[in-house]
């Protein structure tokens, strides 16, 4: 498989990165804000959704980066930020608009109830495979209803 290059300009944009990166792990010490270039990275292993149909038991996983571009401030709830080997695993990418402006939210939803909120000038992302891929034969599983 080709490695995967994404970028996203609106809240539709968003939606489809965030699909690609749902069920993603990362340790806390793979998440960097720089305030000075306003952008917030997190170093990902991301769960390859688009291929796990085509793959029976055989699923895969790459190494991947989140890049948020344009971000004045970051707020985390639900983990410890000083815990570098904590691991947490992405369920959502969310964006709430303030106003009529391209301003607003950004929020990583994790499991267990945590989450990262980035205020953000207008939404900026890309996602891109970095390589690394490996073999897993464990598909995420999310209860119904839930």
């Amino acid at each position: 498989m080709d490695a995967l290059k994404l970028m996203g300009l609106d809240a539709e944009d968003l939606d489809i990165v965030s699909a690609h990166v749902q069920d993603a792990v990362c340790k806390v010490s793979g998440l960097s804000y720089v305030p000075r270039l306003r952008q917030l990275s997190l170093v990902i292993n991301r769960f390859v959704w688009e291929t796990a149909e085509s793959r029976g038991n055989a699923f895969e996983r790459r190494r991947s980066v989140l890049l948020f571009k344009r971000v004045n401030a970051v707020r985390s709830t639900g983990f410890n930020r000083q815990d570098g080997e904590q691991v947490l695993s992405l369920l959502a990418i969310q964006f709430e608009q303030n106003g009529e402006g391209p301003d607003g939210t950004v929020e990583l939803v994790l499991a267990g109830g945590g989450s990262i909120l980035l205020d953000v000038e207008c939404i900026e992302v890309q996602l891109a495979d970095t390589g690394g891929a490996w073999e897993t034969g464990l598909k995420p599983r999310h209860p119904i209803g839930a």
